[in-house]
């Protein structure tokens, strides 16, 4: 069902509006005219100013604002009427020192007690555009005259609704990424000073750290003869596989590679497949909250370990993220494998 629309939202700005987007790249542009900002580990959200309420959207066009009560709240306090800002949510949990993803899943099935969650782990809105101010609208002017706005707009906001960080110095921003994603920063967007505002279009840079490290294979869609993804786990200290994440699509050399090393798993003597995960996938596995559907699969033996590259967005056991896959381990035991943890399904 398509979303609905806000008739009384500033002119020429009613949602949805499609956010405007970052495509990713290998390395930061290093020339004159960029700012950098962290990327967060959140979602992504519009939130619209009217005279007597706050519209969250998604970046998929979804409303969020009866999920985050607090932060329709803090906006409606602090922002005039007639205005949009782009940003981030966020949850901080200060015991573990890093924002939380999965906080922000558990808002869409909270029901009744969303408001006890909002009270008790309340989000933070990270602001990084303003599209219009005061029934404005800015996307025509360049993003550093649409910062300079957005900076008076917010200085006397409380710190759940905060300015997200800007330089122009690309030392700075690597800085960040080598102190910050501990903390939920995935990577760093790049932003021309002189870009406007354009919904939908990728003209942002998006960078993210990325390392490598072992994971086992589980499953796979397609088939066992031509994979297309993969399905990873890891071994906890129970000796049970648990799951960690999907791969990126595989490009055809990796198909090759991994297809005469897969074996599906074993028959049971009394039916059924001798395999520790279920199938299809429970959709609560996959971490995507706007497509919760399961995912049927092929399981495997686990028996095959791939080398991968991730991300920082590692939250209870899992990347939220697909990994890309390097290459198969043929040199490693699933046993050299780095240990999954015990709190996840």
């Amino acid at each position: 069902m398509a979303p609905r629309r806000v008739r009384d939202a500033p002119e020429g700005l009613r949602p949805p509006v499609e956010p405007m987007h970052a495509a990713p790249v290998d390395e930061l542009p290093a020339a004159r005219g960029w700012a950098y900002e962290p990327k967060w580990d959140g979602w992504r959200a519009l939130a619209f100013c009217f005279h007597d309420r706050v519209y969250l959207q998604s970046r998929s066009g979804r409303a969020l604002s009866s999920y985050f009560p607090e932060i329709t709240r803090l906006v409606r306090e602090h922002v005039p009427e007639g205005t949009v800002l782009d940003g981030e949510l966020i949850v901080w949990e200060a015991d573990r020192g890093r924002t939380s993803f999965a906080a922000l899943q558990r808002r869409v099935t909270a029901g009744p007690s969303v408001v006890r969650m909002a009270r008790e782990s309340p989000a933070h809105f990270v602001v990084f555009d303003v599209l219009a101010e005061a029934g404005t609208v800015l996307l025509a002017q360049p993003l550093g005259e649409r910062r300079a706005r957005l900076e008076v707009l917010l200085a006397d906001a409380p710190a759940t609704l905060q300015l997200c960080p800007q330089t122009t110095d690309l030392n700075v921003a690597d800085e960040w990424m080598q102190s910050w994603p501990a903390a939920g920063v995935e990577g760093i967007v790049a932003k021309r000073l002189d870009g406007r505002y354009q919904p939908g279009r990728r003209t942002w840079r998006k960078w993210r750290a990325r390392s490598t490290t072992e994971a086992i294979v589980g499953g796979v869609t397609g088939s066992v003869s031509d994979p297309a993804t993969l399905l990873l786990g890891r071994y906890d200290t129970n000796g049970r596989l648990r799951y960690v994440g999907r791969s990126h699509q595989l490009v055809v050399v990796r198909r090759r590679e991994l297809a005469p090393l897969l074996a599906r798993s074993p028959q049971r003597r009394r039916g059924g497949i001798d395999h520790p995960w279920p199938q299809p996938l429970p959709a609560s596995w996959s971490g995507q909250w706007d497509r919760p559907e399961p995912l049927p699969y092929v399981q495997v033996e686990p028996t095959v370990v791939v080398e991968i590259a991730v991300n920082g967005a590692f939250e209870h056991g899992r990347w939220r993220h697909p990994v890309h896959v390097v290459r198969p381990r043929l040199d490693m035991s699933v046993f050299d494998v780095p240990l999954g943890t015990r709190d996840e399904p």
